[in-house]
């Protein structure tokens, strides 16, 4: 890689990680998983930045984040990682307003199973179409249907008093 494929590489990596980021954490529910997983995609974006520079390279890379956070759901059902204590670090303030509800989401999207977590990420947080979603997750669109029904439903029992909570922008 040259030199200049390094400045636009570097400049990308800056300017695009922390939306990246939220995305990772989105998938992944965990902060350090979100950024085992984003480093994961990256080091596997990197080695083809030449041929993707051109293109769409943020893309290009949360199709990586997600295809890596599939094969590592599957993964987790032979394996699992337990923590010996929980983080004491603070995730970090709101500074938009709505940090209640974005609380109560973010509780809520963790109880939620994997594959219907990712519905929910990429239907409404990415706002993809549902022949998208499909297609990243390697299933039909009725799944994908199927499943947005019941994570939406899962999260309506789970955060009743939603529509009280006051979002400030």
């Amino acid at each position: 890689m040259d030199e200049d494929e390094r400045a636009r590489l570097a400049e990308f990596v800056g300017s695009r990680t922390p939306a990246l980021m939220r995305v990772a954490y989105l998938l992944t529910g965990d902060r350090n998983a979100a950024e085992d997983l984003f480093q994961s995609a990256l080091a596997r974006t990197i080695p083809k930045w030449g041929t993707i520079r051109h293109a769409d390279p943020e893309g290009y890379l949360r199709v990586v984040m997600y295809r890596e956070q599939i094969s590592w759901w599957r993964r987790l059902r032979r394996w699992r990682e337990i923590p010996l204590k929980p983080a004491d670090e603070p995730v970090g303030g709101d500074p938009s307003g709505g940090s209640d509800v974005r609380l109560a989401m973010r509780a809520a999207l963790r109880h939620l199973p994997p594959t219907q977590r990712a519905v929910v990420v990429l239907r409404y947080y990415e706002d993809l179409p549902e022949a998208r979603v499909a297609e990243l997750l390697g299933c039909s669109v009725g799944t994908v249907r199927s499943r947005t029904h019941r994570a939406v439903q899962r999260l309506r029992d789970l955060l009743p008093d939603v529509d009280r909570l006051e979002v400030r922008r």
